[in-house]
């Protein structure tokens, strides 16, 4: 399998996963096609990765689906503006990059829908936040283990228990592997939002595993974050179809109780685009620094 060309110049171990190719999976060019303008408003931070730094952990979500889509380009026949996604992993105590990685991506597409959740009702973020005060004073104490997944509509598609998969769908996920300098691609789409989170592409790495002739076997997840986009990018998706149809109120970076507030070290990406013509693409990218042998499987 070919390295993703490099851009420019780390406890509950997962069950045995096997992952079974895409059917008539290839490499796909990631590039978006023309150059892009670039707008060096969007890409704040233009100094040398920084080793030495762990990338934060998050919760997984209730929207995981164990990879099943061995492939760069996850975007199926979702509309949205492009986007390509470069992910270096390296281990953030040598610096060394991971080599052979398996990187997982999912979010959701332009109206708030993760797939494979289509039937649940969910809308990708779950239902009306609750409405009214509370009224009366609570009484006993609460017993018992709390079971089943939190309304997401409060840190849908970032907090709460696994939810099962309702249907078949499977766009905006996937899994590549990282090459010997640690770059992964991916091409999709520009996510869109849902109620009680801020714009994000959900990321696991899983390490130790082993890449056979009909994808990857095995392994535990050393990573599990979140990554983030600079408001500034996103307000300017609000006017490009098919965002400007969805009507749900946005959370705000600032406002997203799961984004860690820490910038590029948080899951913030670094972003590259045309400001007035931001519907022409996208471009992300970000280190990813790990502890690859610890197990962080976001629970």
């Amino acid at each position: 399998m070919n390295e993703t060309p490099e851009p420019g110049s780390r406890d509950r171990e997962l069950s045995r996963r096997t992952v079974l190719m895409a059917g008539g999976a290839t490499a796909v060019a990631v590039g978006l096609g023309g150059a892009l303008a670039v707008d060096a408003s969007a890409d704040d931070d233009s100094t040398a990765d920084i080793c030495y730094t762990l990338t934060s952990e998050t919760v997984e979500g209730p929207y995981y689906i164990d990879a099943d889509k061995i492939r760069q380009d996850v975007t199926e026949d979702q509309d949205g503006i492009p986007l390509t996604l470069t992910l270096k992993v390296i281990d953030a105590e040598t610096c060394e990059p991971l080599k052979d990685a398996a990187v997982d991506i999912w979010h959701c597409n332009a109206g708030g829908v993760y797939s494979g959740y289509e039937a649940s009702g969910s809308g990708g973020g779950g239902g009306p936040a609750p409405t009214g005060t509370p009224s009366g004073t609570p009484t006993g104490i609460p017993t018992g283990t709390p079971t089943g997944a939190p309304p997401s509509g409060g840190p849908g598609g970032g907090g709460g228990g696994h939810q099962e998969p309702t249907d078949d769908s499977r766009y905006l996920r996937g899994t590549w592997r990282t090459g010997k300098r640690g770059y992964v691609t991916f091409r999709t789409v520009f996510p869109g939002w849902y109620q009680g989170r801020c714009v994000h592409i959900h990321v696991k790495v899983h390490v130790d595993g082993a890449w056979t002739d009909t994808g990857y076997e095995g392994g535990r997840a050393c990573h599990t974050g979140q990554l983030f986009f600079a408001e500034k990018a996103v307000l300017l998706t609000e006017d490009v179809e098919p965002y400007s149809a969805n009507t749900t109120t946005r959370t705000t970076l600032d406002e997203d109780t799961i984004y860690p507030g820490n910038g590029h070290a948080g899951g913030l990406l670094h972003l590259t685009y045309d400001r007035r013509h931001i519907a022409r693409g996208v471009r992300a990218r970000l280190t990813l620094g790990v502890a690859p042998d610890e197990t962080h499987d976001g629970s």
